[in-house]
């Protein structure tokens, strides 16, 4: 099995890389950037995502996409549009036009981040806090539509906070470990149809549903509350009335809309 990763020169797919590995799979590493393929099974591409031509050559023979690429974090519209956007439909369409059946969107929870944090539904309606928010919502719209016009196989996570440990007190929430982050994906690449989940690990404090996921075959195994009497002793407790705190989106809500950060 072939998979076309893209954005491999990022945090999130720089961690993914040695916990997708598997004895007969191929990760082709794709981005803008030079990409070192440092273990076997991995192949390196350059290829921008709104260039045709390269995403077609890096679709080439490929079973299966896990979506990292474009732009994480605020950027003014016209770039956000550009790479997020019309990025995301060049490489949908690529995948079409190769026949590949199976494709999955790392997309962010900033899609929802203007929403209130707890009990958030698998199915809770985009509520974009930035342009770059906005994206990961097109995203997920242009996902679906190409799994009703296509029958192509989508999963849309909304990503939380991936990263080796939680890093502040909202973290204990939000967090997604590697490892878990890596499970969910392995889910997502059998999944059939069309789904959005929220990508979280197992949390005692979780906002966010995991029915969806778990349904996929996702077992979390990960608990921020591990890291919770180091954070709170440092941070404290939150300010619930503080938007950074309040809502899903965090401090992504109060920065201005539209500059780079």
């Amino acid at each position: 099995m072939r998979i076309l990763l893209t954005g491999a020169a990022g945090a999130v797919a720089t961690a993914l890389r040695p916990r997708l590995a598997r004895p007969g799979r191929v990760l082709r590493l794709a981005d803008v950037l030079p990409v070192a393929a440092g273990r076997s099974g991995e192949e390196t591409i350059l290829a921008d995502l709104t260039d045709e031509s390269a995403m077609a050559e890096a679709m080439n023979g490929v079973e299966a996409v896990v979506h990292l690429g474009g732009l994480s974090r605020e950027h003014p519209w016209a770039d956000i549009l550009r790479v997020n956007v019309h990025g995301t439909q060049v490489l949908l369409e690529a995948a079409r036009r190769e026949n590949v059946r199976q494709v999955v969107l790392v997309g962010s929870h900033h899609a929802a981040g203007f929403h209130p944090r707890p009990d958030a539904p698998d199915d809770l309606s985009p509520r974009p806090d930035t342009y770059y928010g906005f994206s990961k919502a097109a995203m997920e719209a242009l996902g679906r539509l190409y799994h009703d016009r296509f029958a192509m196989n989508v999963v849309a996570i909304r990503l939380g906070s991936c990263s080796e440990r939680p890093r502040d007190v909202r973290a204990l929430s939000t967090w997604l470990s590697h490892d878990d982050c890596a499970r969910l994906v392995e889910a997502s690449l059998t999944a059939r149809g069309f789904h959005l989940v929220w990508g979280v690990s197992a949390n005692t404090r979780r906002w966010w549903s995991l029915d969806a996921a778990r349904a996929l075959g996702y077992a979390p195994r990960d608990d921020a509350e591990l890291h919770a009497p180091r954070l709170l002793a440092e941070f404290g407790e939150p300010d619930l009335t503080d938007p950074v705190q309040h809502l899903v989106g965090g401090a992504f809500c109060v920065r201005d809309l539209g500059v780079s950060w």
